[in-house]
């Protein structure tokens, strides 16, 4: 009995038009921060995704910018060096080391005339993006293991082939050509077997082992003041805007290709900043607005409510009452803008599909998490706004 009367009062006191404006308003505001939530979401699983990870994309290959002002003096002194290490943005720093020796590599084959002077770099295992090779050496091994750049493959096949009228090599033939290495130094050339092991594109040099560019140094009684030029930096997000600011201020220059996706990290991080601001003001109004709409109710048949209170019914019953009648209409608004992200992300990865770009179809636990909380926060207002004018 007591059930129906206040179900009578609340529908002749309230206004439906204003309850849904009120609704449809804390919908729209949901919807844009959820989005705002997967949209970042999406956003890191890309990044870090191996399905959708560019093999070079973690790694930058780092030197000093060369203008007229440091010619001559493009060396990275230990205190820069230490500097990018402790970058927040920096996971590990591989050095490499130049080879200070004279040397040449040849073809051994007449089908495949070749001879140019050449130099190496060296660099630690862990930053060369070949896996299951022996990239060591010795003295007593069967041939100098060498790693060159794809692009010098390229080159190789679409021009200078063409111009010279040599066979095209595929990667799987450049493996099985032996070179003569020579190393030249004060007792004397010394010349060595040479093969290809892998093309890397993370590395544009020659790579040799460390062993060998020590070995060749000493043998050309080069001193070595263990200075470097260039570096790897391993970073744990390269699409860090840090990072290109950072270089722009030490005077660094790396590929600008390898931080193309700081720029598409600028334009999520300002798409997210305006849905969810957006959706943060759109929520404090569409809170302020139910919250304003419950007061207005419960003031218009206070004296029902007196009445009601005087005929025995408590407070707290009351109070549950008008949260049963408010509170699920406000949950199916948090329900249905929590549906739209949905649809939109399962539209998304059809059409993200089709360029080859793999995006999870269902959202994720953080928009999820994120509509639960909403929906807790909707719930205490609610709640609060309720019991104090019951009490008052």
């Amino acid at each position: 009995m007591l059930n129906l009367l206040l179900r009578k009062l609340i529908r002749n006191h309230s206004g439906n038009i204003r309850m849904a404006t009120a609704r449809l308003g804390l919908a729209v505001a949901v919807f844009l921060l959820l989005t705002a939530v997967q949209i970042q979401t999406n956003y890191h699983f890309l990044l870090k995704s191996p399905n959708n990870k560019d093999s070079i994309a973690d790694f930058l290959v780092i030197n000093k910018l060369l203008d007229n002002d440091n010619l001559g003096n493009t060396q990275l002194d230990q205190e820069l060096i230490d500097e990018i290490a402790k970058q927040p943005f920096t996971e590990s720093v591989g050095l490499l080391s130049p080879s200070r020796f004279k040397a040449s590599i040849q073809s051994i084959s007449n089908q495949f005339p070749f001879y140019t002077d050449i130099s190496f770099e060296s660099v630690p295992s862990n930053f060369i993006d070949l896996k299951n090779i022996d990239f060591t050496w010795n003295p007593t091994a069967n041939f100098v293991p060498v790693i060159v750049p794809n692009m010098f493959l390229d080159i190789y096949n679409f021009q200078f082939s063409l111009s010279q009228d040599l066979p095209q090599l595929t990667p799987a033939i450049v493996k099985m050509i032996v070179f003569k290495l020579t190393v030249y130094g004060k007792n004397g050339p010394i010349s060595f077997n040479a093969k290809i092991v892998g093309l890397s594109d993370r590395i544009s040099s020659m790579l040799v082992p460390t062993e060998f560019i020590q070995w060749g140094n000493n043998y050309a009684e080069k001193k070595s003041d263990n200075t470097v030029s260039r570096l790897v930096l391993k970073t744990n997000d390269p699409s860090n805007p840090a990072i290109a600011t950072f270089l722009k201020q030490k005077n660094l220059s790396t590929n600008t290709e390898k931080l193309r996706y700081s720029k598409y990290r600028k334009v999520i991080d300002t798409v997210v900043a305006i849905s969810g601001l957006a959706g943060g003001i759109m929520l404090i109004f569409a809170l302020i607005i139910f919250t304003l709409f419950v007061q207005l109710t419960i003031a218009n048949c206070k004296q029902e409510i007196i009445l009601l209170i005087t005929l025995g019914a408590t407070p707290n019953q009351l109070s549950k009452f008008l949260l049963k009648q408010f509170y699920p209409g406000n949950l199916l608004s948090i329900s249905i803008a929590t549906i739209l992200v949905m649809i939109l992300q399962w539209g998304l990865t059809i059409v993200l599909e089709q360029q080859m770009i793999h995006l999870p179809v269902f959202i994720s636990w953080y928009t999820l998490f994120t509509a639960f909380l909403l929906a807790v926060l909707l719930w205490f207002v609610t709640n609060k706004a309720i019991q104090k004018h019951i009490d008052s």
